[in-house]
């Protein structure tokens, strides 16, 4: 935190007058992550032509080639984000995330409900709660992060898959899709983001 106060140049003081605490510093980092996030989402939701499951389809795949893009200098990050102890830390980052997030795939939501392609009365709700689904993750993504480089990587890259693959399952009940309408993980994709942080 003093080299964080340093380098902005201010008072401790007023550092604290801004950010109560170190979670609420990384609150508000993670939120200005995700903004800057959103908008390389542009040009799949601008995309002409495209259907509103197409539109979804090509929303996951963008937010699984940003999270292999950006796993290796994430992970030290994700190594103790995802660790039991740090849950509420966890949470509290989704909170100040989804917010962020959630206009955006309820845009492409309101699209399917207008389609008649999804279920969803209310799509702003609707993309709230699939987001919030990604919390059930942590235990498994740190099982996935904690084995890496072991001889147990290999199976806990199944569990999560595993995981995720029912948590893709959750979301088609969700928008009232068929199974197997969402592409929700791609082969290696786990391996790509768990994999063993080298180091320096």
């Amino acid at each position: 935190m003093n080299d964080i106060i340093a380098r902005a140049g201010v008072s401790k003081g007023g550092f604290y007058h801004h950010f109560e605490s170190k979670e609420a510093l990384l609150e508000a980092l993670a939120a200005r992550t995700a903004q800057a996030t959103v908008a390389r989402f542009d040009d799949v939701l601008a995309a002409p032509g495209l259907g509103a499951l197409a539109r979804l389809n090509a929303f996951f795949a963008r937010a699984r080639e940003i999270k292999v893009a950006e796993a290796p200098a994430l992970r030290a990050t994700y190594d103790s984000l995802f660790r039991p102890e740090n849950t509420l830390l966890y949470l509290r980052i989704h909170a100040a995330v989804n917010p962020v997030i959630a206009p955006v795939l309820a845009r492409i939501l309101e699209q399917g409900q207008e389609e008649g392609v999804f279920d969803v009365p209310d799509p702003q709700a609707a993309a709230e709660i699939v987001l919030q689904l990604g919390t059930t993750l942590q235990a498994a993504m740190g099982r996935a992060l904690a084995a890496a480089g072991t001889e147990d990587a290999a199976a806990a890259i199944g569990a999560l898959e595993a995981r995720l693959r029912f948590h893709g399952l959750a979301v088609e009940r969700i928008l009232g899709l068929p199974a197997g309408s969402i592409r929700f993980l791609e082969p290696d994709t786990v391996a790509a983001v768990i994999a063993e942080r080298r180091e320096k």
